[in-house]
């Protein structure tokens, strides 16, 4: 069963705030690579402390990094 995605927005809010990722990463308290699997949107596990941190070095809200998109139904059996 399909339940849609959660799409990481995360290069938008840096280009936004024009902060480079190194910047950014130092800032956040990340390391490179975790930086880059959020920006690939390939995270398996969020987690809240990095989105907190996120959010506080870029002034946002966790809806500005996090957006859900529905499962696309059409064609899909609805029982």
């Amino acid at each position: 069963m399909d339940f849609g995605k959660i799409n990481i927005k995360l290069d938008e809010q840096l280009q936004k705030n024009n902060l480079s990722r190194n910047k950014f990463a130092q800032r956040a308290e990340m390391q490179r690579t975790q930086l880059n699997k959020y920006l690939r949107n390939d995270i398996a596990l969020l987690n809240i402390d990095v989105l907190a941190r996120m959010c506080s070095v870029l002034k946002c809200d966790i809806s500005d990094i996090l957006e859900y998109i529905p499962p696309d139904d059409s064609g899909s059996n609805n029982y």
